[in-house]
């Protein structure tokens, strides 16, 4: 039986190419994005704001809606509020909600990876 000699390589990486590597920061921000969107709840909202005839939603219209407690939905609101994907501005006593375009461009491009 003849044995042959296999070449020896060096340098070589046994895996493809990687993207450098995201830094921890970044990683957080996409994470609070993400962990946003993980409720159904939130999900709804997000999606009756954005559907919103006058580009916007009160508080107060969405309660009936998703069938929850005003304190609950404006948690949920104040969590897509934080997660730069919804802009709130107060008048009066009610909240009103838009949708943060360039949150929704940021979580776009957070998909595309």
């Amino acid at each position: 039986m003849k044995t042959e000699l296999l070449p020896v390589v060096e340098n070589v990486s046994c895996c493809s190419d990687l993207p450098s590597a995201l830094s921890t920061t970044d990683a957080e921000a996409k994470a609070a994005r993400f962990k946003a969107l993980a409720d159904p709840t939130r999900v709804q909202l997000l999606h009756l704001v954005a559907g919103a005839g006058r580009d916007e939603a009160c508080v107060c219209d969405l309660t009936d809606t998703v069938k929850l407690s005003q304190p609950t939905v404006s948690h949920h609101l104040r969590i897509l509020v934080d997660a730069g994907l919804l802009t709130r501005e107060r008048r009066g006593t009610w909240a009103w909600y838009r949708v943060a375009d360039e949150g929704l461009r940021t979580l776009k491009a957070d998909l595309e990876l």
